[in-house]
């Protein structure tokens, strides 16, 4: 790989990182091309050197932040191999993420599945992309725990991940609409209460 193809690899990575911000600070209507070059410093013919337009920009940068919060949660169930330990870990991984995001702005799966509509069906797909993984692991991490007697066998997986994001969500949503974080407090103290009596397999 020649250096002048590192360079402009580099420079569009830049671009989708700064742009991630921004799009999960402002919303993807609420970011102007000028906002991208006032973050990145280049100018408008830089940015489109690298990406032919506003939305592909965005559906890189939702990606990117998306495979952020992937990663970190990767990180987090490495060398969990117990169900309910994975569960309560990934809670804590949300709730903490909250004083330490790894993309600044808040949740993006929220933030884009909020703002997304018929007018933005690339972005509205690529939300649903991420919202199916994020159910899928929760779903494994469930029916693997069942499979080994770790939670209880009666437990429906795909009710278990639907509650789960609903709850996190719901949380997230209220606590940043109403500048209060009891709300998701409230989330993560009954999300821990369902997982310890409702799925935990009693000694």
């Amino acid at each position: 790989m020649s250096p002048s193809t590192d360079k402009a690899r580099a420079t569009r990575n830049r671009i989708v990182e700064l742009a991630a911000s921004e799009f999960n600070r402002n919303g993807y209507a609420g970011t102007s091309m000028s906002d991208i070059m006032r973050a990145t410093g280049l100018q408008k013919g830089g940015i489109y050197n690298h990406f032919r337009s506003k939305d592909e920009l965005a559906i890189a940068a939702f990606d990117y932040a998306v495979g952020r919060i992937q990663q970190h949660y990767s990180t987090v169930l490495r060398g969990k191999r117990y169900a309910i330990a994975r569960l309560y870990a990934l809670v804590d991984a949300f709730y903490d993420d909250i004083d330490d995001p790894p993309i600044q702005g808040g949740c993006p799966l929220l933030n884009t599945a909020i703002e997304s509509d018929d007018t933005h069906p690339a972005l509205r797909d690529r939300a649903r992309q991420a919202m199916n993984a994020w159910r899928d692991m929760i779903r494994k991490i469930v029916a693997n725990g069942s499979k080994r007697g770790e939670v209880r066998a009666e437990i429906d997986a795909e009710t278990v991940a639907s509650l789960w994001i609903s709850l996190l969500e719901g949380g997230l949503m209220m606590s940043q609409l109403y500048g209060d974080r009891v709300h998701l407090d409230r989330a993560k103290q009954h999300l821990c209460a369902y997982i310890r009596t409702a799925l935990e397999v009693p000694d």
